[in-house]
């Protein structure tokens, strides 16, 4: 193919798929060039203003020049190594960085390479824990609207629906149930006993469920819910890789709750955006399962990029800014701009629902009905924030803002000022 004169899209178009989208209505994608602090540039030397952290990933900005030095000093030292029975540096330090500001019981660091298998790991460490001692144990807890990847495990204990239907018969049973309220717990909990005895672990995400439609919740219920999983000895996996490192306002969400969890999966954040890499952490019971004479007894789980020394530099340098004065006063500072934004906006007459817990901040467009994610009523104001040089990206009629800690309070009252004009 003569690609001399064709752009970036042009030339995209003809040898990528890209994710969650729609094939017959994909249209171009846009080329983005280069990237610096909350902006992104395209080919034709447009800026945006990044407000879903791309993807949630990206907590400090394009191109930081701090992790930028970090990654390149790692790389002329060292590029990769096997991480059975060899281990390194940054994966040493990066591990005792992580449990010094995870729950005190969080023990153990299991390292994969994105979020979907850092949940994998953990319902294999789950699952697997109860079979070393010799519990039949084989269901899975999880919110009926819940999301946790897009590898067959993760999928299977997501909710239900039009991105899981194709492979509904070869999905593992979960036993699923509704969001925590003071209204319904009794009945969950009544639920949960019927089942508790056959229930490995409760997998959920903590506070807001992401990808599920900015859900939130209370961190009291969860707590309540948490401590009678606890008392049917069922395992708590806390699936912190959209909200961990700062988005609910707090390092994680754990620090909103009483109860600890088991086991947890981090990603997303986790490099500050850099480059891909997963984390599973567990209690030192959990881990102690493990720890036998019996060589089946063993996790059999990795992967050849485990612990790549690249990304845990990158992950440790993001640490190092994300504990930084500089970086706790932006979390507040968004924080703070957002709640202003909301009593702005809560009476508009197209906006409803709007909800926030930290730096995330969700409104409702349109109907909240069945399939309402595949409906794309938020595409004209998707398409319009875009002209106007701001990344949003709906969740079906879910419009939500995820901004990097970097964005200036400027550029956040150009994105609010945006969507009112957009929906006006």
């Amino acid at each position: 193919m003569n690609t001399q004169n064709l752009t970036w899209a042009q030339r995209d178009s003809a040898v990528n798929w890209h994710p969650f989208t729609p094939i017959k209505t994909a249209g171009e994608a846009v080329a983005i060039l280069r990237g610096e602090g909350a902006y992104l540039y395209d080919e034709n030397g447009k800026r945006y203003i990044d407000a879903i952290s791309s993807w949630w990933v990206n907590l400090h900005g394009h191109a930081h020049p701090y992790i930028a030095e970090q990654v390149y000093e790692q790389l002329r030292t060292l590029e990769h190594v096997i991480f059975a029975g060899f281990t390194h540096p940054s994966a040493v330090a990066l591990s005792e960085a992580l449990l010094a500001v995870l729950p005190e019981n969080q023990e153990k660091v299991f390292y994969s390479d994105n979020g979907s298998t850092a949940v994998e790991v953990a319902l294999k460490m789950a699952l697997q824990y109860a079979y070393n001692r010799g519990e039949k144990k084989t269901k899975i807890l999880a919110f009926r609207q819940g999301y946790h990847g897009d590898t067959f495990g993760a999928m299977a204990v997501s909710g239900r629906s039009g991105w899981t239907e194709p492979f509904a018969e070869l999905l593992f049973d979960v036993i699923h149930i509704d969001l925590p309220t003071a209204e319904n717990l009794p009945e969950i909990q009544a639920f949960v006993d019927q089942h508790a005895d056959e229930v490995a672990c409760f997998v959920y995400e903590p506070l807001v469920l992401g990808a599920g439609g900015m859900l939130m919740y209370e961190a009291s219920q969860l707590d309540t819910l948490m401590r009678y999983c606890r008392s049917r000895h069922i395992l708590l996996v806390q699936d912190e890789i959209f909200v961990g490192f700062g988005r609910t306002g707090r390092m994680f969400a754990a620090d909103h709750l009483t109860e600890k969890p088991d086991i947890m999966c981090l990603s997303k954040g986790l490099t500050g955006g850099t480059m891909p890499l997963g984390v599973t952490t567990c209690t030192g019971a959990v881990h102690q399962a493990f720890s036998t004479d019996n060589v089946y007894g063993t996790l059999f789980h990795g992967h050849s990029f485990t612990a790549n020394p690249l990304a845990c530099r990158a992950a440790l340098a993001s640490m190092d800014l994300l504990k930084s004065a500089e970086t706790q006063a932006a979390i507040a500072r968004i924080c703070k701009q957002h709640e202003a934004f909301r009593a702005r906006i809560a009476t508009h007459a197209t906006i409803h629902a709007v909800r926030q817990q930290g730096t995330i901040l969700a409104m409702n467009i349109g109907d909240n009905g069945k399939d309402a994610y595949f409906r794309n009523q938020c595409k004209p104001v998707f398409e319009a924030l875009l002209q106007k040089g701001v990344l949003l990206r709906p969740l079906g009629n879910v419009l939500y803002l995820v901004p990097p800690y970097c964005i200036s309070d400027e550029d956040l009252q150009y994105v609010y000022d945006s969507i009112i004009e957009v929906l006006s």
